[in-house]
């Protein structure tokens, strides 16, 4: 087993939509494992994508290679930004229908009934607007630039990290520092576990005794664990539960 230690630094404000509280749109101060599997390159979403989850397929693939990569941990307080957006059409003509923001095609016109509106085409077809879901404005909290983070990579065999990854909804750019770490395998009892962990990925020898949970999407995550089985005793000091893998067979195919 090869074990890596991954310093990320932001170097663009990022955003994951972790918590949405009315038109208000969170960033919780943490990078979930899933998100780092693909920022890294260990497994790839498809170019066009119909809506469809591929999380199963794709990080059964990663448990079959003997690679797994642990949700990254803020080191220090973590920084934000907010600001405004206004997604607006900025059209001469525009109005709002059920769930969406109507605009008129050139040569068209349009037609209301209730909420709902109509095009009628040039060619004579009437084709409905349908919502989209999709915000129209609000705000928007932001990790801001300069945070760190640390992560640990897994691997059966040796492999290359990233120096740069692209993170979150608007694919921005983060440094990568990784470092090779010595380890010995031991057995624990209570022992105290800062960073983040995925309690889905832990081995079923592994016993959390004690934890904060952190809810987000797509899975929550624990920090401050109390946790008893046996571990890699890094040379860094950190202990790390051993035989994690990502637990994806809840989730569906």
């Amino acid at each position: 087993m090869h074990i890596y230690r991954c310093r990320l630094t932001l170097m663009e404000k990022t955003f994951f939509s972790s918590r949405e509280v009315s038109n208000f749109y969170y960033t919780e101060p943490l990078i979930g494992n899933y998100a780092l599997a693909y920022a890294m390159g260990f497994c790839q979403s498809p170019y066009f994508n119909d809506g469809t989850i591929y999380y199963r397929q794709h990080l059964e693939g990663l448990n079959e290679q003997g690679i797994y990569v642990t949700p990254a941990t803020l080191q220090g307080q973590p920084r934000f930004f907010v600001e405004q957006f206004n997604a607006q059409p900025e059209t001469y003509w525009f109005a709002m229908g059920a769930g969406v923001l109507v605009t008129r095609p050139d040569g068209s016109r349009m037609e209301q009934s209730g909420k709902v509106w109509y095009i009628h085409s040039p060619d004579g077809k009437r084709r409905k607007v349908n919502a989209t879901n999709r915000p129209q404005f609000g705000r928007i909290r932001y990790l801001s630039v300069g945070n760190r983070a640390v992560c640990y990579v897994f691997s059966r065999e040796p492999i290359q990290i990233p120096s740069y990854i692209r993170l979150g909804k608007f694919m921005s750019k983060a440094c990568v520092e990784s470092q090779p770490l010595k380890y010995q395998e031991v057995e624990g009892q209570d022992v105290s576990v800062a960073l983040l962990l995925n309690p889905a990925d832990l081995s079923s020898e592994t016993e959390m005794n004690l934890y904060d949970l952190v809810t987000v999407p797509p899975t929550p995550l624990v920090k401050n664990a109390l946790l008893s089985g046996p571990f890699y005793r890094l040379q860094n000091g950190a202990m790390l539960p051993a035989g994690m893998r990502f637990g994806v067979e809840e989730l569906p195919a």
